[in-house]
């Protein structure tokens, strides 16, 4: 069965809730909105028509939001109720599953351990946390209580501390939430109704996490799934979960859909629309980024290593990049634009840069083109 690239990019256009109808943003609160750097998941928001500088407003279109780290150890906003689900759902099914997602020459033997790795640091971690404290206490704190072959030498910090890629992935299973203020970073006890209750001792409803990522961003390949994770594409093939169809894309490429979705994938069309997308959008993470922006130099101004600028969405296709800074409480959005665009092109810009503003709490927006 095929499906076309407009199909794709109308697809997940209605899927993360990009169109800004009532309830469209309930998918991608399912899936968790990424926050990296921070502040990227309110851009998410008010991408989508979420009034986030208006609490009352904010809350009744989200409900209660909190920041963990889940998917990969990357901090995520999640709703409220859905930890306890995710600490059991992402949680290792195996010491190899588990050995993968901690891979890393900093902590070769330790990483060999697996599963006993990852719940000696959620354990140290949960005992650690009690009150807010700042990142940096906690990681000195954990690193005193866990096996030394889960610790490394680290030259920035003149000391002996915690594998990071292991400290943030078991941070939900720890049941610890993650709060951003200014330039520190402080994790603090998740409420006790929403706290998962124990480490877990072993992984359950694991599938009913990917189908969210599936639903989202259909078409998914089983590749992209174990990237999403951090794990290996065969700990995945046993954990697919039911109702999925397979579809083929632009030149051969494709993957698994949710049959029920089928229909609205094969009549999707890009709607229109102008949106300003932060780093990390759930429109970025799709891993099929080929297929999202087939020029290759403009993949590279969009992916790159470390500090990526937001997107220009036009019609659902990456028109530019963009960044912003304050000056004088006025946001000042900077264009580069890879193409000329209609008339219409720069007063919508405009528009959403001044939501963006109110977001961040500054009086107005100014847009400059490059």
């Amino acid at each position: 069965m095929r499906v076309t690239r407009q199909n794709v990019l109308g697809y997940r256009a209605w899927a993360q809730g990009l169109d800004r109808r009532p309830g469209g943003i309930d998918r991608i609160l399912d899936l968790g909105v990424q926050d990296t750097p921070h502040g990227s998941a309110r851009g998410a928001l008010v991408a989508r028509g979420v009034p986030v500088a208006d609490p009352p407003a904010a809350a009744a279109a989200t409900g209660a939001l909190v920041t963990v780290w889940s998917w990969r150890g990357a901090p995520h906003l999640h709703r409220r109720t859905d930890p306890r689900f995710l600490a059991e759902a992402l949680w290792p099914v195996s010491d190899a599953d588990a050995q993968k997602r901690i891979a890393t020459s900093l902590i070769k033997d330790g990483a060999r351990r697996g599963l006993e790795a990852f719940t000696e640091a959620a354990s140290a971690l949960r005992a650690a946390v009690t009150t807010r404290l700042l990142k940096g206490e906690v990681s000195t704190l954990v690193s005193a209580q866990i096996p030394v072959d889960l610790t490394h030498d680290c030259a920035a910090c003149q000391a002996r501390h915690i594998s990071g890629s292991l400290f943030q992935q078991v941070g939900l299973a720890a049941g610890v939430q993650v709060d951003t203020g200014g330039r520190n970073t402080y994790l603090s006890p998740l409420p006790k109704d929403v706290r998962p209750t124990t480490v877990p001792t072993r992984a359950k409803r694991t599938p009913e996490a990917l189908l969210r990522y599936i639903e989202t961003v259909a078409p998914v390949s089983t590749a992209h799934l174990a990237a999403m994770v951090g794990t290996s594409q065969a700990v995945v093939a046993t954990l697919m979960p039911g109702g999925l169809i397979q579809v083929t894309g632009p030149e051969g490429n494709g993957g698994w859909v949710p049959e029920a979705a089928l229909p609205r994938l094969r009549e999707a069309e890009p709607p229109r629309l102008v949106r300003l997308l932060p780093p990390s959008d759930p429109w970025l993470q799709a891993r099929d980024r080929e297929l999202m922006v087939p020029d290759e130099a403009r993949r590279k101004l969009i992916w790159g290593a470390i500090g990526n600028p937001g997107v220009l969405l036009v019609d659902g296709e990456a028109a530019g990049i963009w960044r912003a800074k304050v000056q004088r409480k006025r946001l000042v959005v900077t264009i580069d634009g890879f193409r000329s665009g209609p008339a219409r092109l720069r007063v919508e810009i405009e528009h959403e840069a001044g939501l963006l503003a109110s977001s961040r709490g500054q009086d107005d927006a100014a847009v400059e083109f490059i």
